[in-house]
């Protein structure tokens, strides 16, 4: 495997940046004899002439800047991959795409201007799927690389996994960000629908987009959560017996295969012994047709996003112009009712949760492990109805498959609940480490 190491938190990362008894450029090094060593094996970046030059001169910036530790910002120095649907200033925007990067260049995206203002580095463009869509690009899943490390983030997914850097940015419109965290055993956190900024991000699906981060534990994701998430507000950890886990038991559910559910129910029967109240709620009768309405609002809401690239088509893997094409078929009435469905779901799982006294849902966070080969990005089955709904979940790693790749859990928390999610997950994620490797 590529990606045992000692693994350092965010936060106590962060804290000697901060102090300067690690030099920014000293960590910089280190990362660029890892990448040397990982990078030609599981191409998780977009390749970038003097990138170390660049990214030392940025820090010599930096430091510059705040020359005095009790002034530097929250994530001074941290180094962080951004998938590239999301336009950073000085650098070129492509989407995984042949599409030449002027056509798609735009004044950078918000959530990156939030970084940078925060102390962050971008250490470049990750590699994602075009226009993070399900066309597979190069990029090979850390714990073995003849498996796909999931999509469409699969660059930032992957690059945290290895360690070559601690944070990356992806999006995700099904199951972007918390499937290829899961394919990769590293966290990966779905906020709240548009609670981190969208603005001048590459769109999927205005509807079902949502920018999320990859981080190695959850600590770490929460972090970026604090600066990225709007008003968000950090809540401390809550005791196991306060906490009541929802299993949606129904078609939903039985979307896993036999590894990954046996993983679940033993991952259930550890959080009960250890003082979990877990309730088991039918929920999503109406799967399939859930399932439906979410593709037909983002098939229609890609096309009407990229009608404006129609002289380019000629250069869009088959994939996504098929997306486009089919979303071109869609009325207005039925995207309309496409996306009232989300809102009616949303009310439905929310009723539940009150109902049934739930604090979060809990569900595999995987219908599979990461399948071999390249040719597909798997299946994000398990996040279509918090993804469709807007509802934040958290990922994170609950086992492993016999041949050594990693499984996940996941939660899924009330609209704007987010803090919760972190509350919860810091403690699970404790029992989690001592079962999942």
């Amino acid at each position: 495997m590529l990606i045992e190491q000692k693994h350092i938190s965010i936060p106590e990362l962060l804290i000697h940046l901060r102090a300067g008894d690690l030099k920014i450029s000293d960590y910089l090094d280190t990362l660029e004899a890892r990448f040397a060593e990982i990078e030609p094996v599981i191409f998780s970046f977009v390749p970038e002439p003097r990138r170390w030059d660049r990214v030392h001169q940025q820090a010599a910036e930096l430091e510059a800047k705040y020359p005095t530790p009790s002034q530097r910002p929250p994530l001074f120095g941290l180094p962080v991959g951004i998938k590239d649907i999301i336009r950073v200033d000085g650098l070129p925007t492509r989407a995984g795409s042949q599409l030449p990067s002027h056509v798609l260049s735009a004044p950078e995206s918000t959530v990156v201007t939030q970084l940078k203002e925060a102390g962050a580095l971008i250490l470049g463009k990750t590699i994602t799927t075009e226009f993070a869509y399900f066309g597979p690009g190069p990029t090979r899943n850390p714990n073995n690389p003849f498996h796909t490390p999931g999509g469409s983030s699969s660059g930032s997914a992957a690059s945290v996994a290895a360690g070559l850097v601690p944070l990356a940015l992806g999006t995700q419109t099904i199951g972007s960000v918390n499937r290829p965290a899961g394919f990769c055993g590293i966290v990966g956190f779905k906020p709240t629908y548009n609670r981190i900024s969208k603005e001048n991000v590459i769109e999927n699906s205005t509807s079902h987009d949502h920018v999320g981060v990859f981080s190695r534990d959850v600590a770490g994701a929460e972090t970026a959560a604090q600066v990225l998430c709007a008003d968000f507000a950090k809540r401390p950890r809550i005791k196991a017996e306060n906490v009541t886990f929802g299993i949606p038991v129904g078609p939903y559910l039985d979307q896993a295969d036999n590894i990954t559910t046996r993983n679940f129910w033993d991952t259930v029967a550890v959080l009960k012994e250890h003082g979990y109240t877990i309730r088991e709620v039918p929920a999503m009768s109406d799967f399939a047709e859930i399932v439906e309405q979410h593709k037909l609002v983002n098939e229609r809401d890609a096309a009407d996003y990229h009608a404006q690239f129609a002289d380019y088509y000629d250069l869009y893997e088959a994939k996504t112009l098929q997306l486009v094409h089919d979303g071109q078929k869609h009325s207005d009435e039925a995207l309309e009712k496409g996306r009232q469905a989300k809102v009616n779901l949303r009310t439905k799982l929310i009723a539940l949760m009150d109902e049934h006294g739930l604090d979060s849902w809990i569900t595999p966070g995987l219908p599979a492990a990461a399948p071999l080969g390249y040719a597909s990005t798997g299946n994000p089955i398990m996040q279509l109805p918090w993804t469709n709904t807007g509802l934040p979940t958290l990922n994170m790693k609950s086992g492993m498959t016999e041949n050594r790749l990693p499984l996940s859990l996941q939660l899924a928390a009330r609209w704007n609940d987010d803090e919760l999610l972190f509350a919860i997950g810091k403690d699970v994620e404790k029992l989690l480490i001592k079962i999942a490797n």
